[in-house]
């Protein structure tokens, strides 16, 4: 089972999580994609983009951020962190 955990942030509080389960026989990539696609279906908000510094963030660290640079509309939220609670 893969669990990816999503918190949403406003002014350093978490305002909203929520936690989600991808099962499958997918590659990591896919249930990262797969997972995040799950959590912004939650909180309804779009799917953020990947910049390089997200990619290098959960490489190294198995979560990262995704801020207003990430989102096409305007946020009304800080930011929105996601991180791998469980693997494989």
């Amino acid at each position: 089972m893969f669990r990816l955990w999503g918190k949403i942030y406003k002014d350093t509080r978490m305002v909203r999580e929520a936690t989600v389960c991808v099962e499958g026989d997918l590659n990591r990539t896919k249930k990262v994609f797969e997972g995040l696609d799950l959590l912004c279906r939650k909180f309804d908000l779009a799917v953020p983009i990947w910049l390089d510094k997200n990619v290098r963030d959960f490489k190294r660290h198995s979560r990262t951020r995704f801020k207003q640079d990430n989102f096409i509309e305007k946020l009304d939220f800080d930011y929105l962190e996601i991180q791998v609670v469980e693997e494989d």
